[in-house]
């Protein structure tokens, strides 16, 4: 559960929190909400999107329940930095999408007393880290993982099964796309995947030799 930093008033720094988890796990959902309470507080807020995320809405974070909150899409993670002047809170989301520059962006904004709310995917469709989002797990104050209920044995899920064959590691998409799965069953999904990609493989190889053969 998340607390606020409200023991010494006095000090000048902010803080980093990182919110990640699986697709459909509430991630974004969980940024609103915060983001809108700091709003609610007069606090002076502003987000920001990686560009290329466009599901919903080209200027708004929205979340798969339909909540949106008004937001700056960028194409770097430097140009954060150069629009968060004189905010209180700044919110990040999607933070997977970002170069590596996220890193130090966030941990400035937070060396400057900003207190900065992130939001992205933990892992990729592998079930590998996902770009800059360990290193801001690492330097942020507070982490909270979300979890998604896994769409074939109803556990929580933290792992996003791409039901698709594009290997592309940056593919925006719903639940055409994608599905939370749980441990157990993103393991079974990702070996029938595996065996499926060989026998092609075998399939192609001997179609390969009858033509030489041929």
């Amino acid at each position: 559960m998340f607390l606020e930093n409200t023991v010494n008033h006095k000090e000048q720094f902010g803080w980093i929190e990182v919110i990640c988890g699986s697709m459909f796990s509430g991630k974004t959902e969980e940024l609103i909400r915060r983001l809108k309470r700091a709003q609610f507080a007069k606090q002076k807020v502003e987000i920001f999107k990686p560009i290329v995320d466009t599901r919903y809405d080209e200027d708004k974070v929205v979340s798969h329940d339909a909540n949106e909150i008004r937001s700056t899409p960028v194409p770097a993670a430097a140009n954060i930095r150069l629009l968060a002047d004189d905010c209180d809170v700044v919110g990040i989301d999607e933070a997977q999408f970002f170069d590596d520059e996220i890193i130090t962006v966030c941990n400035d904004l937070a060396n400057q007393g900003i207190r900065v709310v992130v939001a992205g995917l933990d892992m990729d469709f592998k079930g590998n880290p996902f770009g800059p989002m360990p290193a801001l797990m690492a330097t942020a104050e507070y982490v909270t993982k979300v979890h998604a209920v896994c769409t074939r044995t109803g556990n929580l899920a933290n792992y996003s099964f791409r039901k698709s064959n594009d290997d592309t590691l940056v593919l925006l998409g719903e639940t055409g796309e994608y599905e939370p799965l749980s441990r157990a069953a993103f393991y079974k999904a990702m070996l029938k995947e595996k065996v499926r990609k060989m026998e092609v493989e075998a399939e192609e190889l001997s179609q390969k030799r009858k033509d030489a053969n041929a």
